[in-house]
C-alpha cells in the first residue's frame, strides 16, 4: 500500500508556486519523490520554491506562466515536456481574488479572477491533457478550489463564480478524460494563511470569530494538505475522479451547523 503513494520518477507541475499554496504543494509531492516544474508570472519569484524542492533532493524546472496570457500556456507545457519526456501531474493553483462589493465589481475586475482561476485553469489542463496525458494514457490533474467551490459569500462574487465554475469544469473533464487513465479533482482548502489572505488574519476579532466555526478549533497549517496532495496525485487515487476534496479541519461542516434551520 505505501508504494501506491510513492511519487518517485514523477513530473508534476504547479501553477503559481512563488509562494503560499502554491509552494506547499510543490514541497509536498518532491518530498513524495516527484520532480516539480513550478511556474509564476516571473522566473526570480520562483527561487525559493526551487531552493526548497532541490533541498529535498528533486529536480525543480521554473517556468514561466502568466495563465490570464494563453499564448504562455503551451511553451510551458512543451518545455516541461522537453525536458522530463512526460507530464504526470498537474496542479492547477493559479489564482487571485478582488474584495469588493458587487456592485462596485468592474469588467476588469471579473476578467482578472474568472480569466486567472476558470478558464486559465481550464487551457494549462487541456494543453498538460494533449500533449502528454492522453498520449501516455494516464495522468492526475488537481484542480485547486476553496470553501467557496460550494458556498457563496459576500463581497467575493467574481472568485466564487471561479471556484463554483471549477468545481463543474472539474467534474465535465473527469468525465471526458477517464476513458485516457486521467483523474480530475478539486482539492479545496479551507482557511489557511496566505499573501492573498493575509489583511483577514491581521484582524484577531475575524480569526476567532472563523476558528469558532471550524470544528477542529484552528486554521490550517502548511503541512495540512501534504496528505490530500498526494494522494490525489498518486496511484493510491486511481479510482476517485470528478470529487470535490475538502482540506478544511470541518469549516464547511460548521459552517453549515451555523446557520439557523428553516421554520
Amino acid at each position: 500500500m505505501a508504494g501506491e503513494f510513492d511519487l518517485r520518477g514523477k513530473v508534476a507541475i504547479v501553477t503559481g508556486a512563488s509562494r503560499g499554496l502554491g509552494q506547499y504543494f510543490a514541497r509536498a509531492l518532491a518530498r513524495a519523490g516527484a520532480d516539480v516544474a513550478i511556474t509564476s508570472r516571473t522566473l526570480g519569484s520562483l527561487a525559493q520554491t526551487q531552493a526548497d524542492i532541490e533541498a529535498l533532493g528533486r529536480k525543480a524546472l521554473p517556468c514561466v506562466l502568466d495563465v490570464r496570457k494563453l499564448e504562455t500556456i503551451q511553451p510551458m507545457v512543451d518545455r516541461v515536456q522537453q525536458a522530463f519526456g512526460k507530464i504526470d501531474i498537474l496542479v492547477n493553483n493559479a489564482g487571485c481574488n478582488v474584495r469588493k462589493a458587487s456592485v462596485e465589481v468592474t469588467p476588469e475586475d471579473w476578467a482578472f479572477v474568472v480569466d486567472t482561476i476558470l478558464r486559465g485553469g481550464f487551457f494549462v489542463a487541456a494543453a498538460v491533457a494533449r500533449v502528454a496525458m492522453i498520449p501516455q494514457k494516464k495522468g492526475r490533474i488537481i484542480n485547486v478550489g476553496s470553501g467557496t467551490s460550494l458556498f457563496g459569500m459576500p463581497g467575493i462574487v467574481p472568485y466564487c463564480a471561479s471556484r463554483g465554475g471549477i468545481t463543474q469544469m472539474t467534474k465535465a473533464l473527469a468525465a471526458e478524460w477517464a476513458p485516457f487513465g486521467i483523474t480530475v479533482n478539486v482539492l479545496a482548502p479551507g482557511w489557511f494563511r496566505t499573501a492573498q489572505n493575509d489583511i483577514l488574519f491581521q484582524n484577531p476579532e475575524w480569526v476567532a470569530y472563523v476558528t469558532d466555526k471550524i470544528p477542529a478549533g484552528r486554521t490550517g497549517l502548511p503541512n495540512d494538505m501534504d496528505g490530500t496532495v498526494v494522494f490525489l496525485a498518486s496511484d493510491a487515487s486511481a479510482y476517485v475522479t470528478g470529487q470535490l476534496m475538502f482540506v478544511d479541519g470541518g469549516f464547511t461542516i460548521g459552517a453549515m451547523s451555523a446557520m439557523p434551520a428553516k421554520r
